[in-house]
């Protein structure tokens, strides 16, 4: 038992849904960097082409076992490039060790103003597809389950699916709040098969979707957070390695809050 192996995910097959971008791209970056091969998956091809191409420079300049990085575009809000993704993934990969699903939207509005449309977009990207892909890749990550190494799902949650919001984003936070819940019932239904489920419920990071609330209020954000700062890109990419490897084998149906603390001070 030793640290190496403990930790290791050389060699797994990883797939990281939104992994071009924000923190799905520090996720994929974890995994590259700690060889494994990871497949990034979002519907903006280029920018999946393009984080593909910097992962695989990283990883051919670095010490450490080089991991692959291969693009791999769908759109994951409609069901049928869910099963597109999954049917292509089994044409090249007989076995899926790591489903990191991180593809996500908000939209913040007042109570009045807040548009039945974000609701649709929202629940079916946030939720509803989430389980589709699960679904039709559950036989792949079937496939990479032994007795003592089970394959993992790692949900990529939020605080606010936890705590009532500061922010009016009202079907985001109850998206991120069914994911929390399904991951719980995947972990009882999976489990037998082989096959963990978790959730990182993650506070403030650096990317595109908290770009705009960081501008505004990013110092009072941190102000408020116990570790005086917002999340890293090691954090995260970290808490990933750990749910991944042989250290994570044992958690299932966890809900990990990777905030700092930020989700445990009260408003009062």
């Amino acid at each position: 038992m030793d640290i190496n192996s403990l930790f290791s995910v050389k060699g797994k097959v990883v797939l990281v849904t939104g992994g071009a971008k924000g923190i799905g791209r520090m996720i994929s970056e974890g995994f590259v960097r700690n060889g494994a091969k990871v497949y990034i998956s979002s519907r903006d091809a280029t920018a999946c082409n393009t984080a593909a191409q910097e992962l695989n420079a990283l990883s051919s300049s670095s010490t450490s076992p080089p991991g692959q990085a291969v693009a791999l575009p769908a759109d994951l809000s409609k069901e049928s490039e869910c099963h597109r993704l999954a049917a292509t993934l089994s044409e090249r990969e007989k076995q899926l060790h790591v489903l990191v699903n991180n593809s996500g939207a908000t939209w913040g509005e007042s109570f009045s103003e807040y548009p039945d449309s974000a609701w649709t977009k929202l629940l079916t990207l946030n939720l509803q597809r989430v389980f589709t892909l699960t679904q039709s890749l559950a036989p792949l990550l079937e496939a990479a389950s032994t007795a003592d190494a089970p394959s993992r799902i790692i949900h990529i949650g939020s605080i606010d699916g936890i705590r009532v919001p500061v922010l009016s984003n009202f079907a985001y936070s109850a998206s991120k709040a069914g994911l929390h819940h399904l991951a719980r019932h995947l972990a009882v239904e999976l489990g037998p098969r082989g096959i963990t489920s978790n959730v990182l419920a993650c506070g403030p990071f650096p990317s595109k979707m908290m770009a705009a609330t960081l501008r505004a209020v990013g110092d009072e954000i941190r102000a408020a957070s116990p570790l005086g700062r917002i999340g890293s890109p090691e954090d995260v990419a970290g808490a990933c390695l750990f749910l991944s490897s042989r250290a994570g084998g044992f958690v299932n149906g966890a809900i990990l809050r990777l905030d700092g603390g930020i989700s445990l001070m009260s408003k009062m």
